[in-house]
């Protein structure tokens, strides 16, 4: 007798109607990945993180969680929706607390925010430096941070919004400590050997 054989099933793929996906296509598509985004009106699937991904977030949000106001919140792994055809998920967001009231909500709205945080992988290098913070600034988010992974250690590259220009203005990068006065006073170790548990 011969052996019988299973295939494993091979996934379907999404495909995208004429002109794109929507923002709104995120909240019905079947199956996606964890942390799909819309960028563009295409799917941007993420591929797995590193350890040292997790731990700049985590480390960034116990820092900013800690430190920010109460009439604003601290969110990660949401959405925002930038308009038809865009809705990136930064790694960490400051938003109002006002715009992160709704238990049933997927996405935020730009004008709630205040922060976006990216984490820069090997396959996001384009977007977390090009696209996403260009497209952050158009949408009006005051402040921006990219961290960089300096031979493991964290470099905090931090924005503000210039409004004269819409562009974002470089105003400094911060190693071993992150220590600002804007959007809000915070004063993260970024060295701390907690951030590795």
């Amino acid at each position: 007798m011969g052996a019988v054989m299973t295939v494993a099933p091979q996934p379907t793929w999404p495909v995208p109607p004429e002109g794109g996906w929507t923002a709104d296509d995120l909240d019905r598509l079947p199956n996606l990945p964890p942390h799909t985004e819309l960028i563009d009106g295409s799917l941007v699937f993420v591929s797995p993180q590193a350890l040292f991904h997790l731990y700049a977030i985590r480390l960034l949000e116990f820092g900013l969680y800690a430190a920010k106001p109460p009439h604003l919140a601290v969110l990660r792994e949401m959405t925002v929706t930038l308009g038809r055809r865009d809705r990136p998920e930064p790694d960490l967001m400051v938003v109002s607390r006002d715009g992160a009231q709704r238990p049933q909500q997927t996405t935020q709205r730009p004008e709630d925010v205040l922060l976006a945080v990216e984490v820069v992988s090997p396959d996001s290098e384009a977007r977390d430096r090009e696209v996403k913070p260009r497209k952050y600034a158009i949408a009006g988010f005051r402040h921006f941070w990219r961290v960089e992974n300096e031979d493991g250690e964290l470099a905090v590259h931090v924005y503000e919004l210039d409004g004269a220009t819409g562009l974002y203005a470089p105003m400094g990068i911060h190693r071993k400590r992150l220590a600002l006065d804007l959007p809000f006073p915070v004063d993260i170790d970024l060295t701390d050997p907690e951030r590795w548990l």
